[in-house]
């Protein structure tokens, strides 16, 4: 079982428990459909616009163990406010930069 790291958009958190991106990861379905099910080995925030804190805190779940940095669908799709994050194309190639290509990037969770 793979392990994954997940952030999520900190301006959700007061709305959204993270509840659907455990199922899916668990249940290896929707973001997670090609992987399988994982374990998941942490659940941050971005850290707030635009989103600068994502960069070390993916680098800190690599080091901690994980093999897939996932962003949750608050901020790839907009769930559930119905607005994706403006920065998420910048936020993603500075992770992918600062990780490497090693590591698997996931643009949703469900």
């Amino acid at each position: 079982m793979k392990k994954v790291g997940i952030i999520r958009c900190q301006q959700v958190e007061d709305m959204c428990p993270g509840t659907t991106d455990f199922k899916v990861a668990a249940q290896g379905k929707l973001g997670f459909e090609h992987t399988g099910p994982v374990e998941i080995v942490g659940f941050v925030s971005c850290g707030g616009c635009p989103g600068k804190r994502a960069v070390p805190r993916a680098q800190l779940m690599v080091d901690r163990g994980a093999e897939i940095i996932a962003f949750a669908s608050c901020i790839s799709k907009g769930n559930p406010i119905g607005m994706a994050c403006p920065h998420f194309e910048e936020i993603k190639d500075a992770v992918i930069r600062k990780i490497g290509t090693d590591i698997e990037i996931l643009e949703y969770t469900h």
